[in-house]
């Protein structure tokens, strides 16, 4: 059974949480600080959290922050603020997924299963490994190197990774992307143009000239195998 951590100082929402997931079958705890939720992951090891933006003690980005500092935990975040640069600045910090307030909590249920089922999913038998100078990722055991050294990826930051990566040369565009990786077939595009910034950051020598996840104008972004001379434009 998947162990869920809500973290919500509204009780009202964190209760109407807790119940719909625990009739979904999952383990949940719940605590209504940022500092709290610090420990009860330290102490329990969650398969997820979801974790309000406003806390008291410390915010829910610095909570993310900090999770994804120590293990790769998924994280959806949950936001009272409808404002692009909200959701974005979450995006930015780790978080796997979002929700707006007020959101069903069907709808929430439903996100909380596809990023775990994306969290444990694993390639089929030969899927092998994919190099691209400096970056070597092993699609069946769902890591990346970079160097030699680890790197640290969100569940979402792997899966457009590993997709961009097993379509070389092939440009698509943000709502191809969100719904061939995220599985949305509506949402906002700008979660993917957040995604690929962090992944450049990650595997990318310059990232302000990325060379190997380069912005097609018009388009979209591909995965360029062979770098190309003088590199590409960010976007």
């Amino acid at each position: 059974m998947p162990r869920v951590l809500v973290v919500d100082d509204d009780a009202t929402v964190s209760e109407v949480v807790d119940r719909y997931l625990r009739n979904a079958g999952f383990d949940v705890d719940r605590v209504a600080d940022g500092p709290a939720a610090l420990r009860a992951d330290e102490a329990a090891h969650y398969d997820l959290v979801v974790l309000d933006l406003m806390l008291p003690g410390l915010d829910g980005l610095e909570v993310c922050r900090r999770l994804r500092r120590r293990r790769p935990v998924p994280v959806i975040m949950l936001t009272a603020r409808g404002e692009e640069a909200d959701r974005v600045a979450g995006l930015e910090y780790g978080a796997d997924d979002y929700v707006t307030k007020p959101f069903s909590p069907r709808e929430l249920t439903l996100r909380v299963r596809s990023v775990l089922r994306r969290a444990h999913t694993t390639a089929p038998a030969g899927a092998g490994t994919v190099t691209a100078g400096a970056l070597t990722i092993d699609l069946g055991a769902r890591s990346a190197v970079r160097h030699g050294a680890p790197l640290a990826l969100t569940v979402r930051e792997f899966d457009l990774l590993a997709y961009l990566l097993r379509h070389p040369g092939r440009a698509f565009t943000r709502a191809e992307l969100l719904e061939r990786v995220w599985g949305w077939t509506y949402g906002d595009q700008s979660t993917v143009t957040v995604h690929i910034r962090r992944l450049r950051e990650k595997i990318e020598d310059d990232p302000k000239t990325p060379r190997l996840l380069t912005t097609v104008w018009g388009v979209g972004y591909r995965y360029d195998p062979v770098p190309a001379p003088g590199g590409a434009a960010a976007g």
